[in-house]
């Protein structure tokens, strides 16, 4: 992606369901969850660059033995910096006790993070300051073990203030107004309530205090906690939890907008953001590798038993199709097949761009995550050339010498790798007066790559703002001399915000919003801006579940080929010589790529969740007002 927006956080989550001992005995170690949960991080790294964090919990440990162990990171290497840790202190304690080395029973009593209970986390923050208050795993303490809780996830909650103030209105002081912290308060206040009533409960029937704390852990019903917690979530979601006493649940949104996927055997159960980490780290086939079904919640139980429970009503299925487009890494084998397609669906559209001139036009795309889409553009091109090829030699009607068979076939797609993306620059932190100067170098070119007056067609993921394209790419690729340059992204306009994990909050930052509203001023219909603007006030506070998305208005008087001609004026640089074109995806297009992913709200403006709706009208109202905040 040519434009940087903010990843998805990734989770990850393994439940070991043997004795330590079994790993030392058949892996050669007792830290073989720990191994593999680093891999499993490493794997998803992809989804968080801004900090990630570990936890662990150990079944059956005695009282004043510590039986939690988290570290987080905000390094550069986050990841690697929280297993630099983990090794340090656990070589340090192999140096100081060397009888620790063949004895599990010691390792796990007196070294920190081994556990049968792990959870990872990789983050790419939405909002708020990068600082290692931020990271995940967040953890509410006690005394008592089973009311300690450790919380990670991929979300973001359209309704944080509603739910903030239902806490207070329980009594609750929660520390700040961050979703993260209130999901974790709402949860823990149920479970605070389940443990008392249990405690009263089973002190009716003649057990005492201390007799009470193991039976309270056999009888929680993780699953009536959540359903009680998560009966008024809005949001996008996929949250882990760990209680201290060794329950462990996940939970997905009733829409299916964040993804999850879980492995089961009878080592290990397995839970992660992405399913190639999980078939890639445990070695296990696609077909082994399901999705939690969007509602329910992932249950494993102290005592190793796994059941999968319905927590709130599905709603239509929106997974998230940016995450196929972007975000989630192509070696998911629906994926790749996914944006192969989303390129071959565009090729169409570059032949009329084209004037079907393939001779005289070169093929390339943006690096790295437009590659897969690439290949997917240059199969249907290639595919355009036979069939014309085959016309060409059919039409001849006599034998065709050996001469003229060889310049037909000779024609085919050219295809150059034009643009390289010089990351090392991507770090470099200078003053805001050479700031252009250096976007501008961002990516380099392959010289000699494209003929003076060829087109030249450039795939990218998607175009969010434009910046590095009007800054950068367009000024470096002209310098090729083509005719053109056409823009291709594989997704369509974005026109809306997201509120459920991506960072794009506020509507003048989109390129499709800036061009329907110089559209607007050209042709005198400001005043359609304006009653948006007002009906978007009259529902502002509404908590009414049907409050309507009214900026979708902000669109209705233009087609999608307007918009994007306007697009491509926008963010042609003043001293640019080729002719530059934008072409987008079509919402269509998207959905036949696409079938299971169908969360287009960013594109369509259909958001699954009311919290949308309210949000995508705040962020109007603040472009509006010229307020430089977030709608969320």
């Amino acid at each position: 992606m040519s434009d940087a927006i903010k990843h998805e956080c990734g989770i990850s989550l393994i439940r070991l369901l043997k004795p330590l001992a079994y790993y030392k005995e058949k892996y050669g170690s007792a830290f073989y969850g720990v191994n593999k949960m680093y891999l499993m991080m490493e794997k998803q790294h992809n989804r968080g660059q801004d900090g990630a964090g570990f936890a662990s919990i150990k079944l059956d440990m005695s009282p004043g033995e510590r039986f939690m162990s988290r570290v987080r990171s905000i390094d550069k290497q986050p990841i690697q910096d929280i297993f630099a840790q983990i090794n340090d202190k656990i070589n340090t304690r192999f140096i100081e006790h060397p009888e620790y080395k063949d004895d599990v029973a010691l390792q796990k009593k007196n070294m920190p993070y081994i556990g049968e209970v792990l959870l990872g986390h990789v983050r790419y923050g939405t909002y708020g300051k990068n600082s290692i208050e931020s990271v995940h795993p967040f953890l509410r303490q006690n005394n008592w073990m089973h009311r300690n809780l450790i919380v990670a996830g991929n979300f973001n909650m359209t309704n944080n203030d509603e739910l903030f103030d239902n806490l207070v209105q329980l009594g609750q002081h929660p520390k700040e107004m961050a979703d993260t912290v209130t999901v974790m308060e709402k949860i823990g206040h149920f479970l605070d309530d389940a443990v008392a009533k249990l405690y009263k409960q089973i002190k009716k029937e003649g057990f005492n205090k201390r007799e009470a704390s193991p039976l309270i852990a056999e009888r929680l019903n993780v699953a009536k906690i959540l359903r009680r917690a998560a009966k008024n979530f809005d949001g996008g979601y996929a949250m882990v939890g760990l209680l201290g006493h060794g329950d462990a649940f996940v939970l997905r949104d009733p829409a299916g907008i964040r993804p999850v996927y879980y492995y089961q055997d009878d080592e290990v159960v397995v839970v992660a953001s992405e399913r190639p980490a999980i078939q890639t780290v445990f070695n296990v086939p696609f077909e082994s590798v399901r999705e939690l079904d969007q509602g329910k919640a992932i249950i494993i139980e102290k005592n190793g038993k796994v059941a999968l429970k319905k927590i709130v009503e599905a709603t239509e299925r929106k997974a998230c199709s940016f995450e196929r487009i972007y975000f989630s890494r192509g070696s998911d084998k629906e994926i790749y097949q996914e944006r192969k397609e989303l390129g071959r669906l565009l090729f169409p559209q570059i032949l009329d761009s084209i004037d079907n001139d393939i001779k005289n036009t070169v093929f390339s795309y943006i690096p790295n995550t437009a590659e897969t889409s690439f290949f997917g553009m240059v199969i249907a091109a290639q595919n355009y050339m036979n069939k014309r090829k085959e016309e060409q030699i059919l039409s001849i009607g006599r034998k065709i010498t050996s001469e003229e068979l060889h310049q037909i076939l000779e024609v085919r797609p050219r295809i150059e790798k034009v643009a390289i993306k010089d990351a090392k620059l991507r770090t470099f932190i200078t003053q805001d007066s050479n700031r252009d100067d250096l976007v501008a170098h961002v990516y380099d070119i392959s010289y000699g790559s494209v003929k003076e007056n060829d087109n030249l067609v450039i795939i990218d993921d998607s175009i969010v703002r434009g910046t590095t394209l009007k800054k950068s790419i367009l000024k470096i690729l002209d310098r090729l001399l083509p005719k053109k340059i056409i823009v291709v992204s594989s997704a369509p306009q974005i026109r809306y915000p997201d509120c459920y994990g991506i960072d794009m909050a506020k509507l003048e930052d989109f390129i499709a919003f800036r061009a329907a509203l110089e559209l607007h001023k050209e042709r005198g219909t400001m005043g359609q801006v304006d009653n948006i603007y007002n009906k978007c006030l009259k529902q502002v506070d509404s908590q009414d579940k049907d409050v309507v998305n009214y900026v979708k208005e902000f669109y209705d008087s233009f087609t999608q080929h307007e918009i994007s001609k306007k697009i491509g004026e926008l963010l042609s640089p003043a001293d640019i010589n080729a002719e530059v074109e934008i072409i987008y995806q079509t919402v269509e297009n998207l959905h036949q790529a696409c079938p299971k992913n169908l969360g287009d709200w960013y594109f369509t403006g259909d958001y699954p969740t009311p919290g949308g709706n309210r949000v995508v009208n705040k962020a109007f109202i603040n472009f509006y007002e010229g307020k430089n905040e977030r709608a969320y």
